[in-house]
């Protein structure tokens, strides 16, 4: 599965068929000419939502005791590379999507971010069915870039076209209860050295920062002490680990068909997502993004170590990923598996040498002779 931009596991992401009909009005997704022939998406489609309105905070990242992420070197410029690897695992259907676009402002007709590095990567794990995996798969990046207003205002605009998606989503439901379905989602979004990571569910991504692991996405599970709160204030319960009984995550996009979890008023159950941002630097090694099935096997710092590993050994973040997936088969994930992998430098990790701790004696150099004389003469 290589190539510079990808969707996987969609049943045909170019033409219109297999993709889930859209209640907007017939301009919304097409696309016009330019003067230079390129199609772009068509701006006047885009139907505002209220969050809108409504300025985003994106989250501080704590790395160990207080830590956070510092701009560490201005002249930075990442080397965008990537892969990715999905496979059915142990299930009888698919229901994972990831989308992999290392041009993402080129591939969408935007000439804004032309001259810095720009990418989209997303993994939306479906439940109940595919279609919200598919439908966010194909609208939410389109929502990003047909805002007026990308790329000054990132952070507001990814958390916007998530609950965009949403009202989207709801709205071909009800025109086709066919489809559906709900799903978790991820996304990356690179513009020059910043990286944002917008998250709803239990996928989850991993910074590499020079073979430590930062976790740049929190699992959004029923049972933490934070979602727990959100969800009680909201009308909803926990039961067993399980919303209202029902889902084993607290947020996610789709589920309008659950009763008691979403509505126009809002519900337990949250589209919104949390952002974590972070600069990028040279010691920034590489990204991985990866659905709840790699995560159910693999502890965050022990992917680090072990796609670290790989890429010493072949450099190329598609045979990273697909290594990945094949460890998760061997330690017997249950799910879905989908990772893609992101590198920063054109250069594989380097080796990581560990400063040698200074020697305290105990004893003096006087001290060390006088107890070997002993220790001779004992044997003698």
């Amino acid at each position: 599965m290589k190539g510079n931009d990808e969707f996987g596991c969609l049943d045909n992401p170019i033409t219109s068929e297999g993709k889930p009909p859209n209640p907007r009005t017939p301009s919304f997704g097409q696309q016009s000419p330019t003067t230079d022939g390129v199609l772009k998406p068509c701006k006047k489609s885009l139907v505002r939502h209220l969050s809108l309105q409504v300025k985003s905070k994106a989250l501080d990242i704590a790395i160990g005791n207080g830590y956070e992420v510092e701009n560490c070197g201005a002249e930075f410029t990442p080397i965008i590379r990537s892969g990715a690897w999905a496979d059915i695992g142990f299930r009888t259907r698919m229901e994972d999507v990831y989308l992999r676009i290392d041009d993402f402002t080129h591939d969408y007709g935007l000439k804004k971010c032309a001259d810095v590095p720009n990418a989209f990567y997303g993994v939306f794990d479906g439940h109940g069915g595919k279609h919200a995996a598919d439908f966010a798969c194909y609208h939410l990046p389109r929502f990003i870039v047909e805002d007026q207003n990308f790329p000054e205002e990132v952070e507001r605009i990814v958390a916007s076209a998530f609950l965009q998606t949403d009202t989207a989503f709801a709205e071909a439901c009800a025109l086709d209860s066919a489809l559906a379905s709900g799903a978790t989602a991820l996304t990356a979004l690179v513009l020059g050295r910043m990286l944002v990571v917008a998250n709803v569910g239990d996928c989850r991504a991993v910074l590499c920062r020079r073979g430590k692991a930062i976790e740049m996405s929190r699992d959004h599970k029923p049972n933490c002490n934070r979602e727990r709160k959100r969800i009680e204030a909201l009308g909803g319960s926990v039961y067993d680990g399980y919303l209202n009984g029902q889902l084993n995550v607290a947020r996610a996009l789709g589920d309008w068909h659950i009763e008691g979890m979403k509505d126009a008023n809002g519900g337990p159950l949250s589209a919104e997502p949390e952002l974590m941002t972070a600069d990028l630097t040279e010691e920034d090694e590489f990204l991985i993004i990866g659905c709840d099935g790699l995560w159910d096997v693999f502890r965050s710092q022990n992917a680090v170590d072990f796609a670290r590993r790989r890429l010493q050994e072949h450099n190329d973040p598609a045979m990273c990923s697909k290594d990945l997936v094949d460890e998760a088969l061997k330690r017997k994930s249950e799910d879905n598996l989908t990772v893609v992998v992101v590198c920063f430098q054109s250069n594989p990790p380097p080796n990581l040498v560990a400063p040698r701790a200074r020697v305290r004696r105990s004893f003096s150099a006087e001290g060390l002779r006088e107890l070997q004389s002993l220790l001779d003469g004992l044997g003698n």
